[in-house]
C-alpha cells in the first residue's frame, strides 16, 4: 500500500501549463540559486550539459511543455504529470514508454532543506538533465520495460538498483569523481557529503552487489556505488539484467550498513 502525500499535484490548464503562485515560484527560485551553486565542480559534466540543454529558469518554476521540447529533440523522452505518489506499475508504465513522471507539487518552506517525496524540483533539476543523455536514457526506458514485467518480488530488486543508480549514483570522470544520481544533486547536503566525507563507503558498481544492499530513504547514503564511465551504464542496459536479480535473489540481502529505523510511539 502506497504512504499517503500531504500534498496535491497541481492540475494543468488545456495547454499543459500550470499557474503557480509567486510564493512557490520564490521556492523554486531559491532551491535553484542554492543547488546550482553547490553542485559546481561535483556534477558530472553529462548532468551539466543536460543542464544547459534544457536552459531551466532560475527564477520560476519550469513549465513541462517547455521541458518536454527540449526533452523530446535530445533523446524522445517526455514528462508527464502524475499525483504526488504514483505505484510501482505504474512508475514502470510511463518509464517503458520514454515518459518520466514528475509530480507537480513543489516543497513548502517547512520541507525546504529535506523532503522525501519527489517534488518537481527534484525531478525536473535532479533527473531531467540526465534524459538528455543517450546512455542513461537509455538504461531508465530499458529498466521501465524491465520493471513493467516482473513480479512484485522482482520489482523490489530492481528498485535497489534504480536507488544506487538513477537516484544515488556516482561516476568517474577526467575531473575526479563526479555525482549523477538525481536525489543526490537535489539535495544540498548530501551532493557535498556524498563526495567529500570519509564516512560513506563507496564501491565500484557491480550490479549484483546493488540488488543485495538494502537502503534508507531518510538518511545520508552510507555506500554509494561508482560507474567508471557512462558507457558501463549502456552496457548494463544491454547485458541481462533480470538474471542479475535472479542471481541477486539466490545470493539474499548484505546486512544493512545503518540501524532500524525508530518506530514513532
Amino acid at each position: 500500500m502506497m504512504k499517503e502525500s500531504k500534498y496535491l499535484s497541481r492540475q494543468a490548464d488545456a495547454l499543459g501549463f500550470i499557474h503557480w503562485t509567486e510564493d512557490e515560484h520564490r521556492i523554486w527560485s531559491d532551491l535553484y540559486c542554492r543547488q546550482i551553486e553547490v553542485i559546481r565542480g561535483r556534477a558530472c559534466p553529462q548532468f551539466l550539459s543536460g543542464l544547459k540543454l534544457l536552459d531551466l529558469p532560475p527564477d520560476q518554476i519550469p513549465q513541462l511543455p517547455h521541458v518536454n521540447s527540449a526533452l523530446e529533440q535530445a533523446t524522445g523522452w517526455t514528462t508527464v504529470q502524475v499525483p504526488a505518489l504514483i505505484n510501482f506499475s505504474e512508475f514502470f508504465r510511463l518509464l517503458a514508454n520514454r515518459q518520466f513522471p514528475v509530480a507537480t507539487f513543489i516543497r513548502s518552506r517547512e520541507d525546504f532543506d529535506y523532503l522525501q517525496e519527489p517534488d518537481i524540483f527534484h525531478e525536473v533539476f535532479g533527473h531531467c538533465p540526465l534524459l538528455t543523455n543517450p546512455a542513461f536514457a537509455h538504461f531508465t526506458h530499458t529498466y521501465g520495460k524491465l520493471g513493467l514485467a516482473a513480479s512484485k518480488e522482482d520489482r523490489v530488486i530492481l528498485a535497489r538498483l534504480y536507488w544506487f543508480t538513477v537516484e544515488f549514483g556516482l561516476v568517474t570522470s577526467a575531473e575526479g569523481l563526479r555525482i549523477y544520481g538525481g536525489g543526490i544533486l537535489s539535495s544540498p547536503g548530501e551532493t557535498v557529503y556524498a563526495l567529500e566525507s570519509n564516512q560513506p563507503l563507496r564501491l565500484p558498481l557491480n550490479p549484483v552487489e546493488a540488488m543485495r544492499t538494502p537502503y534508507r530513504i531518510d538518511i545520508m547514503q552510507p555506500l554509494y556505488y561508482v560507474l567508471a564511465d557512462f558507457e558501463q551504464l549502456f552496457h548494463l542496459a544491454q547485458s541481462d539484467i533480470m538474471a542479475l536479480v535472479q542471481q541477486a535473489k539466490r545470493l539474499g540481502l548484505f546486512v544493512p550498513r545503518f540501524p532500524p529505523k525508530r518506530q514513532a510511539s
